[in-house]
């Protein structure tokens, strides 16, 4: 092909490239999806409340894969209790459940069992652990939440 012909068609390219929008694997970057995933946890913070007793991350969760950002509960650890790794939910302000490091598996509470202060919950509220439950506010099914990482576990109660 001439190059008269080539350079004539370069704006047509152009503009065909800006009509049909980024690739897929722009978007999914742009989105976190190629670093991050549908569903993470973020690092155990560096800081222990000493009034409260814990160390707490962020699990950050996607409800469906196109979910344009994410969205997080936190994870919270309490040296006192280093069996366990519990779930909050920030918004509705309650503990849902519980991860059970020994048993490796997970306790989802009862609605009516949820409660803001763990103190509130009793132990015979948490049923017997089983499978990872749904990535909240999931809408499709069968996705579960990943199991969460245990090889880093805050090792003291800040002290």
């Amino acid at each position: 092909m001439k190059s008269w012909k080539l350079f004539a068609l370069a704006p047509l390219a152009a503009a065909a490239m800006f009509v049909s929008g980024p690739s897929s694997a722009t978007q999914e970057a742009q989105a976190g999806n190629l670093q991050y995933g549908r569903q993470y946890y973020a690092g155990w913070s560096n800081t222990y409340y000493q009034t409260r007793g814990y160390y707490y991350r962020n699990y950050y969760y996607k409800p469906y894969a196109s979910y344009p950002t994410y969205k997080y509960h936190y994870c919270i650890y309490y040296p006192s209790r280093p069996r366990y790794v519990y779930y909050y939910n920030p918004v509705r302000r309650r503990y849902w459940g519980r991860y059970d490091i020994e048993a490796k598996g997970y306790s989802l509470l009862a609605e009516k069992d949820q409660a803001e202060k763990l103190s509130d919950i009793s132990e015979d509220a948490f049923p017997t652990p089983g499978d990872m439950p749904a990535i909240p506010e999931s809408t499709d099914e069968g996705a579960q939440i990943d199991v969460p990482p245990l090889n880093d576990l805050p090792k003291d109660d800040g002290e």
